[in-house]
């Protein structure tokens, strides 16, 4: 699986992620919008932070201590990255129904074992990370500033809203 390796580390190396990997893209993410594949699996939707345009993206749903989030396996350079944070974290989550979600930047401290779970789930990203995922907390540690983490919470209601 090393060629693999090389491929994904390849595929995303520049900025943007090359043609075979957007088309990839844009087939997970009609697959797991519509509720198909593994149950993890599902679609991110964020507004554009300059284009004001709605991007849909496949991720990898992580649980841990009873909580789920997301990590960006292309680090703080990754685009949706940006857009959370500029849309204040307001997104959607679409895995055959939608889902409005507030997405919290998860403190450094407590990254570590969030991430090491993330590679335990998400096979596709442990080329991109750094680190081998049976690998001590100590190293996550060391890679854990470069590894943005999000915890999924509900979008809040505005008072009045949907109430009779």
């Amino acid at each position: 699986m090393r060629w693999y390796d090389a491929y994904l580390r390849r595929a995303y190396g520049s900025r943007r992620p090359s043609a075979f990997v957007r088309f990839l893209n844009r087939t997970s993410t009609m697959i797991f919008g519509a509720g198909i594949g593994p149950r993890r699996a599902a679609v991110l939707e964020v507004v554009g932070r300059s284009s004001g345009c709605l991007f849909s993206l496949p991720v990898v749903i992580t649980d841990w201590n009873g909580e789920r989030y997301l990590v960006a396996m292309l680090g703080e350079r990754a685009n949706w990255v940006r857009n959370v944070r500029a849309a204040q974290g307001r997104a959607v989550l679409r895995r055959g129904k939608r889902e409005a979600v507030l997405l919290e930047d998860v403190t450094v401290e407590m990254r570590p074992a969030i991430v090491r779970r993330y590679l335990a789930v998400a096979p596709g990203a442990r080329p991109h990370i750094a680190v081998d995922r049976h690998a001590p907390l100590e190293d996550f540690a060391a890679i854990a500033a470069q590894i943005p983490v999000f915890r999924i919470t509900h979008e809040p209601r505005p008072v009045g809203m949907g109430e009779r």
